[in-house]
């Protein structure tokens, strides 16, 4: 005799088929990148890019490279130089850091620091370079666990389940300190973007280390209030003034 099969078992097999054929969503993919126009009140200032690429680091662990680069253009030369490039690189399974590489150029002001992370045995190697010996000072610190850079904290943060009101804490080893960082956000705000007209939640990170740029003050993100949380605008006072960065370009993002 034919046995039929139960219809909870046939319903519990097609959720199982649909579980393990659906892909996980991501806030963000390999080939991401995201141009921004710097605006120094209403002078266009320059560019920064945010772009997420695949690498293989440390005994071929697959990694995401997050690359931060921000350039004034030859007018506002003039006035203020800007060249930053900072890197981060990330687990992709855990998120956090493996290298962390800032090369800072703002007027007169340099600077150029590398993390090396070794999550396993809880330490870092930290290398400050000094301008007046042309060699490398470093020095090994000791790391809390989940520790992740500036820039990783942030991408790990855009896959966070998030509303208004909401303060989240990840620790950040950067610029040879480690220190609990908070990310608060504030409200929902409705923007004009490059997809459209989007409800964006505005967060603020509290950093005791430098980001893009060497700021000084308060720095607000407003990121689109999906499951992707993309960076629409970016705005805050660095050391010559303050500065409000516009989402103008995207490539590899989900809209």
């Amino acid at each position: 005799m034919l046995l039929r099969p139960k219809p909870v078992i046939i319903f519990l097999f097609i959720l199982l088929l649909f579980i393990v054929n659906t892909p996980t969503l991501k806030a963000f993919q390999i080939g991401e990148k995201l141009v921004f126009d710097i605006k120094y009140g209403i002078i266009n200032a320059g560019q920064a890019t945010l772009q997420v690429d695949e690498i293989d680091f440390r005994d071929n662990t697959p990694a995401y490279q997050i690359s931060s680069l921000a350039r004034t253009n030859r007018f506002f030369d003039r006035v203020f130089k800007v060249r930053d490039e900072i890197e981060s690189v990330m687990d992709k399974e855990t998120y956090l850091s493996h290298r962390f590489t800032k090369r800072l150029q703002e007027g007169t002001y340099r600077q150029y620091r590398v993390h090396f992370y070794y999550p396993e045995q809880n330490f870092t190697l930290y290398m400050r370079w000094d301008f007046n010996r042309n060699e490398f000072d470093e020095e090994r610190m000791e790391i809390p666990a989940d520790t992740r850079d500036i820039l990783s904290a942030f991408y790990w943060f855009r896959r966070q389940d998030i509303s208004p009101g909401d303060s989240l804490v990840v620790n950040v080893t950067a610029d040879g300190r480690n220190y609990p960082a908070e990310i608060r956000v504030h409200r929902t705000e409705t923007l004009k973007t490059i997809f459209g007209t989007k409800e964006c939640l505005v967060i603020e990170p509290i950093l005791e280390g430098d980001a893009i740029f060497k700021q000084t003050g308060e720095i607000l993100i407003w990121l689109t209030n999906d499951e992707h949380k993309i960076p629409v605008r970016m705005q805050s006072k660095v050391i010559f003034g303050s500065f409000t960065a516009i989402l103008s370009e995207a490539v590899n993002v989900p809209y």
